[in-house]
């Protein structure tokens, strides 16, 4: 999805030292569900329960590879809940494909939109679930299909268009909010409405 928009990514917003630094923070309210602020000058006073919200800028793709190592590496995203949330084309896609292949997945990766789930295993057994609800439309299909028994089995879910499906799925532990700034860049927020994404944001922080 990258390889058009990605060509050339300087961005006015990114003022890091270095690729994929953490941009600025903000805090939200305990267990809202995601919604997109921009960078804050500086972060406002919040709760100690849990973290800010992250702000960063993703100029590349390698930005981007270099963010889902991060992740991956983090032993809570075993069984955490992910809601990727943006525009078409923001990268979504690119980045689970990123991430599947940071925690050791090989082999072809195929977007779920037809099939509104794709599922994975790494090499030491986690089972990893790839939602893609942007043509989810029928309440029944989330019965019929056993989508409720993959959400309470073990192992991490990725949902892409999760608003499509909103009403059915459960509280998602971390969030991400890709945008397309004006030079191509991807600008990024992370959020985390539950305790197992307050650490996994608390172990992403720099």
């Amino acid at each position: 999805m990258f390889s058009a928009a990605l060509h050339a990514l300087p961005s006015s917003l990114a003022h890091a030292t270095r690729p994929g630094l953490w941009h600025a923070a903000t805090w939200h309210g305990i267990g809202q569900r995601a919604s997109h602020t921009s960078a804050q000058p500086a972060p406002t006073t919040g709760t100690p329960e849990m973290p800010p919200a992250l702000h960063l800028i993703w100029r590349d793709e390698a930005d981007t590879a270099a963010f889902a190592q991060r992740l991956a590496a983090q032993p809570a995203v075993r069984h955490a809940f992910i809601e990727l949330r943006g525009e078409l084309g923001a990268g979504k896609t690119t980045f689970v494909r990123h991430l599947l292949r940071a925690l050791g997945i090989t082999g072809r990766i195929k977007s779920p939109t037809y099939a509104v789930v794709e599922p994975h295993q790494t090499p030491d057994g986690l089972a990893v679930s790839h939602f893609d609800f942007y043509r989810f439309n029928d309440p029944r299909e989330w019965a019929d299909a056993g989508f409720r028994d993959v959400f309470a089995a073990p192992g991490l879910k990725l949902a892409e268009w999760p608003e499509k499906a909103e009403a059915m799925l459960p509280t998602p532990d971390l969030v991400l909010r890709l945008e397309v700034d004006a030079h191509h860049a991807r600008a990024v927020t992370l959020t985390a409405p539950t305790p197992i994404g307050a650490q996994l944001l608390t172990e992403l922080h720099p």
